[in-house]
């Protein structure tokens, strides 16, 4: 069983930054993509970015690409989300996954982000 926790969101004015971090338990962590997930009031959940086992590789929806940088760290069983310059649509729950082939079988249980305008 892979339990799987968010923090770092919170309430910030747009223009701001926040850093989303996720800690896996397990020491299978380095071994799969991992991927940041988000869902908005009265909206679908939505990916938003992805990174390789390695952290070499890393993908973006085009809503957040060159605001949002993913990143992680395998010693630490940790990813992380950097995101700048929010706006008043960033607002949302956001959650860590981790993937499994084409899926992402573990999540975790989310973190809020609040952004005012």
């Amino acid at each position: 069983q892979v339990q799987l926790v968010e923090s770092g969101g919170g309430l910030v004015q747009a223009g701001d930054s926040l850093r989303l971090s996720c800690v896996a338990s397990g020491r299978t962590f380095s071994r799969y993509p991992m991927g940041w997930f988000r869902q908005a009031p009265g909206k679908e959940r939505e990916f938003v970015a992805g990174v390789s086992w390695s952290g070499g590789t890393t993908y973006y929806a085009d809503s957040v690409k060159g605001r949002v940088t993913i990143s992680r760290d395998n010693a630490k069983n940790t990813v992380y989300l950097q995101m700048n310059s929010l706006k008043p649509e960033d607002t949302a729950v956001y959650y860590c996954a981790r993937r499994s082939g084409t899926d992402y079988d573990y999540w975790g249980q989310g973190t809020q982000v609040t952004v005012s305008s």
